[in-house]
């Protein structure tokens, strides 16, 4: 009799997976995943913290770092997340002026009380007007761009037309006037005009450093704020 062959079953070239094991994941599935996890943000949470975002990026790196992958990038997410709730930069930076005027105005209604007589209520919003551009500077310079701005988005056109009105009372509280917002007289913006240069334009001197040559000839311990605060005592009666 013939002796029958003892077949031996054939070895896989895989390696059996033990029983209860997933398969390995990817690295960069992994990565991804683990991002997920970490940011679980909602539709309007995920546009809140694009936004809160980018305003980082904007006074860390100014208005050239901010893109809408470097927004993505420092809140985490996806970079198509931003274009999906902006549609392109300038929505990016339109919404997040918006957020910066609503700033600047809360500064400028909480810098005194209402029963502060008009000049002391006039010194009190420029001295906020000041300290808002220093505590924000990259914010503050990008509510100014107008070139870079789309100001037919309802909450950046409402939330400017604020700051607006809000000058406009101020001089006219200290005018001891009425003065509409969409008609003035030519005294009238004259007044608006001046108040806002003078506070505008140190604002801008400040920031760019162009005032330490005045500085540096000053008593020693006078500051930005000292050297404000006797521009204003001398020119804010006259406004």
């Amino acid at each position: 009799m013939k002796k029958q062959r003892q077949v031996q079953p054939k070895s896989s070239s895989r390696p059996h997976r033990a029983a209860g094991r997933t398969a390995p994941t990817r690295p960069g599935r992994a990565r991804r995943a683990a991002r997920a996890e970490a940011t679980p943000y909602h539709h309007g949470a995920l546009r809140d913290a694009l936004l809160e975002a980018a305003e980082r990026v904007l006074e860390r790196d100014g208005l050239p770092g901010l893109t809408l992958r470097a927004a993505a990038r420092e809140a985490g997410v996806s970079h198509a997340a931003p274009k999906h709730h902006f549609g392109d930069l300038t929505g990016l930076v339109s919404e997040l002026a918006a957020i910066g005027f609503r700033q600047f105005n809360a500064a400028m209604a909480g810098s005194c009380g209402a029963d502060v007589p008009p000049n002391e209520q006039s010194m009190a919003r420029a001295k906020a007007y000041v300290a808002y551009a220093q505590a924000h500077p990259g914010m503050y310079g990008l509510m100014f761009r107008t070139e870079r701005l789309d100001y037919s988005r309802p909450s950046l056109h409402e939330a400017a037309g604020a700051s607006f009105a809000g000058l406009a009372g101020a001089v006219a509280a200290k005018r001891q006037e009425t003065i509409s917002e969409n008609a003035l007289t030519l005294d009238q913006a004259a007044a608006i005009a001046r108040a806002w240069s003078l506070v505008h334009g140190f604002t801008m001197l400040l920031l760019d450093g162009r005032l330490q040559d005045i500085l540096h000839r000053l008593p020693e311990g006078t500051d930005a704020g000292a050297l404000l605060d006797a521009m204003l005592k001398v020119t804010v009666p006259k406004l």
